[in-house]
């Protein structure tokens, strides 16, 4: 169960999404977008921790903290490169100097200026996966799809994916060499099993975003609201979890019915709300977030514990639907 498949490369079962690690940027309006301030020491001290214990996919996009997080990533993986797969994204317009998001371009002319950014970011001559983190219409990603399958030809990039949880989105692309990812919402408390079915029926990787709920499923509760450039002290309407920087009270109720089995067998809550999405499918990559080396190890110690049991996973469908 340790490791999965990513087109033909073998990853870890367990991927980190580095969102969190670009630190503040925000929309037009000054809404926060980032998870808030972080320590770029510490955030590269996580990844080695999260190395030293065989986490080897790391997905980020060129937007988290406008551009911030890939140079992190880059300095911290260093010389280390060749032991991890990466993962960014393109399509979203931003300010590095402001660290605003400003729109977003669907070109292929512009999707070729983000791959050049990104890997200078990096620090590298290749990215593992690179994927589109916009929602153009699927007549107008024909083009992005044929560009991206020219990148894999000339070694740019190994494999590309579409970030989305819109279903006629994800099957555009099936059957194009070099698809090879969905990147899509999972958790106990979101399933996805028209995207689940998709990825299985058709070979890709299952990425998923938000594994933990925003922290929900994790350290986070009423005790600790979220305040300042952290995107859950203003949530938007996508994310549902949060109100006014603390955890919605239908969300935090559920999660409270959850917790004990959730934490059985020795495990975290967030050991086992990613043992349960390792539990829904071989196919699925979780990739939850960090900005600590203790969340690192204990995001990266769900490793030892494998999935959820089968009668485990009946009896949190049993509470999750009555």
């Amino acid at each position: 169960m340790r490791t999965r498949r990513l087109g033909d490369r073998e990853v870890s079962a367990l991927g980190f999404g580095c969102w969190a690690i670009g630190g503040p940027f925000s929309d037009t309006d000054g809404k926060p977008l980032g998870w808030g301030e972080v320590d770029d020491d510490e955030s590269i001290a996580a990844i080695h921790a999260a190395l030293d214990l065989g986490v080897t996919f790391f997905d980020t996009a060129d937007v988290y903290g406008a551009g911030r997080s890939e140079r992190v990533l880059g300095r911290a993986l260093g010389n280390r490169r060749d032991e991890v797969v990466i993962a960014s994204k393109w399509g979203n317009l931003f300010d590095e100097d402001t660290k605003v998001l400003t729109g977003a371009d669907n070109t292929v002319e512009y999707m070729r200026t983000a791959i050049r950014a990104t890997l200078t970011r990096l620090g590298t001559d290749h990215l593992d996966l690179y994927q589109l983190h916009t929602s153009p219409s699927v007549a107008e990603a024909e083009a992005l799809a044929d560009a991206a399958a020219d990148m894999v030809k000339e070694g740019l990039v190994l494999g590309f994916g579409w970030s989305t949880d819109d279903q006629e989105r994800a099957a555009a692309w099936v059957g194009r060499p070099g698809y090879v990812a969905v990147q899509h919402e999972l958790s106990v408390l979101h399933d996805a099993p028209e995207l689940i079915d998709l990825c299985e029926r058709h070979g890709l990787a299952s990425v998923d975003r938000t594994p933990l709920a925003m922290g929900l499923l994790g350290r986070r509760d009423r005790s600790r609201p979220a305040t300042g450039a952290d995107i859950r002290s203003a949530a938007p309407e996508w994310l549902r979890f949060f109100a006014d920087g603390v955890p919605a009270p239908r969300w935090a109720a559920t999660v409270a019915g959850l917790r004990d089995i959730l934490t059985s067998d020795g495990r975290t809550l967030a050991q086992g709300a990613l043992a349960w999405v390792w539990a829904r499918s071989e196919r699925t990559i979780p990739i939850p977030g960090f900005r600590s080396a203790a969340q690192a190890r204990d995001n990266a110690g769900a490793l030892a514990h494998g999935p959820l049991r089968a009668e485990q996973m009946t009896e949190i469908a049993g509470l999750l639907h009555g």
